[in-house]
């Protein structure tokens, strides 16, 4: 019988998704251990329908859609961030839910970043420009331009954060200082 050690880092596919009533964003990675690399992206264009329930249905048959082209393992999305206009929240925050019911009625995980999370995730400054985060990725994955519709690359820096923080337990009350760092590190501390 043979003894290796197999390796136990599971490949996992993440669905990072930019909401949007306009046009909505979507971006696929493919992961395995710290390594990350792109699969799609794209986005959804939403303005040719002229009711918000047609707008609505599109994003739950899209989504639907590349869920079940490629199985996702986890779906990220960007929070909505807080605006003065009610409805434009309102509607935002539907297609959203469309996108997440898409998600849940196959099972699939589903975890929220802020809209500064993401950023901050992929280019170290939460109040990076949608351009900033665009070149970022362009350089991460080395893509040869960036879209004309940063709504692409909105989801696909989701999908990215995701990665990064995927299985990272934040504990409320935990120390998250320079011991805990030790103590979940200790090969990277030198004696």
């Amino acid at each position: 019988m043979n003894k290796e050690v197999k390796n136990t880092v599971k490949e996992k596919i993440i669905l990072g998704i930019d909401p949007g009533t306009t046009v909505m964003g979507y971006g696929l990675i493919k992961t395995e251990g710290k390594s990350y690399e792109l699969i799609q992206y794209g986005v959804i264009h939403l303005k040719k329908y002229e009711t918000h329930e047609l707008k609505l249905k599109k994003i739950f048959e899209r989504i639907t859609g590349i869920i079940e082209e490629f199985l996702p393992d986890s779906v990220a999305l960007e929070a909505p961030f807080y605006g003065a206009n009610v409805q434009s929240m309102l509607k935002l925050g539907r297609a959203q839910g469309v996108a997440m019911a898409a998600a849940l009625a196959r099972e699939i995980p589903i975890t929220e970043y802020s809209p500064k999370k993401v950023k901050q995730s992929v280019t170290g400054n939460g109040n990076a420009s949608k351009e900033q985060v665009a070149a970022m990725l362009q350089t991460l994955f080395k893509l040869t331009e960036i879209p004309k519709m940063l709504d692409a690359t909105d989801a696909l820096a989701v999908a990215l954060c995701h990665h990064f923080h995927e299985g990272r337990v934040q504990t409320r009350g935990r120390n998250q200082g320079w011991k805990s760092f030790i103590e979940e590190n200790p090969s990277r501390v030198k004696k």
